[in-house]
């Protein structure tokens, strides 16, 4: 199942007041291992909303449609805020590949070559007809038609078995879990990886070599990886605790910051205000 999460979004609720947003998971089972998920977004506005996104450290290839106007492209992992502002009618199917899930299909080069940059479909795809995949992918009345046009597109492309992209999207789902896989007995997980140094001797990997992985198969560093993921889960306890947010020294030092100052520096610059004033305005 796709997740139900909000993270990442800013003000998820007054986003989806205003949208349709929808995930799902490939209908092609050979397809989950590399996709986080689809997602589907339809919008008739009065008035133009500007929606703000702290990004994933992922990949994902856009369909997108606003008025008259399609385009398709893929947005590399984002290191800044993401603001779109959406006017009209309008319309965007999107893939989203696992962290370390796009490699595969686009193995000739390294996925930081990506990384801050949004660039047409056929300058990473060369042989993509992009008219005609923008009408199969945004053209059908039905979601469960779109997501086959999805799968389509990506079953057409193939993926490489790669067994370092395996490697990086296991060792991302440790950061993004918090803990370890318990053993085969069930017994109490690992503890959560907070730092760049857990990662690797969890990994038996050299910091150097872990490094070079996730320049390689996720685009951006562990350490960029596992801040952001902080910030994530900031932003959704905000979400939750509407009546005024967490206790922020608290998660702190839940999620391994030495104290609360270094939080808040770090979703200051990330969302743009502190994490309280952000609270409040929700």
């Amino acid at each position: 199942m796709p997740r139900e999460d909000t993270r990442g979004i800013v003000d998820a609720e007054g986003l989806f007041r205003r949208v349709r947003f929808r995930r799902y998971d490939p209908a092609a089972p050979e397809l989950r291992r590399y996709v986080e998920h689809y997602w589907l977004i339809d919008w008739e506005l009065d008035r133009p909303y500007v929606t703000h996104v702290v990004p994933h450290p992922s990949v994902n290839v856009v369909f997108q449609r606003y008025g008259d106007a399609a385009v398709a492209e893929v947005s590399g992992i984002g290191q800044e805020l993401f603001e779109k502002k959406l006017t009209g009618v309008g319309r965007v199917c999107g893939i989203q590949f696992r962290p370390g899930g796009f490699h595969p299909f686009a193995p000739e080069q390294p996925v930081s070559a990506w990384t801050g940059r949004r660039v047409t479909l056929p300058e990473v795809f060369p042989s993509t007809d992009e008219t005609a995949t923008l009408s199969a992918v945004l053209n059908p009345p039905t979601d469960a038609e779109r997501v086959a046009a999805l799968d389509a597109f990506l079953l057409t492309r193939g993926a490489r078995p790669d067994s370092a992209a395996d490697r990086a999207m296991a060792l991302v789902d440790l950061i993004r879990k918090g803990s370890g896989e318990a053993d085969t007995a069930g017994a109490t997980a690992q503890p959560p990886v907070r730092r760049v140094s857990d990662l690797a001797d969890r990994a038996g990997l050299s910091i150097r070599s872990l490094q070079r992985l996730f320049a390689a198969y996720v685009g951006v560093s562990p350490k960029w990886v596992v801040l952001r993921y902080r910030i994530h889960e900031a932003l959704e306890r905000a979400e939750a605790d509407r009546a005024g947010g967490p206790d922020w020294a608290a998660l702190a030092a839940e999620l391994g910051y030495s104290d609360q100052a270094h939080l808040v520096r770090d979703f200051t610059a990330t969302v743009g205000v502190p994490p309280t004033a952000y609270a409040r305005a929700l």
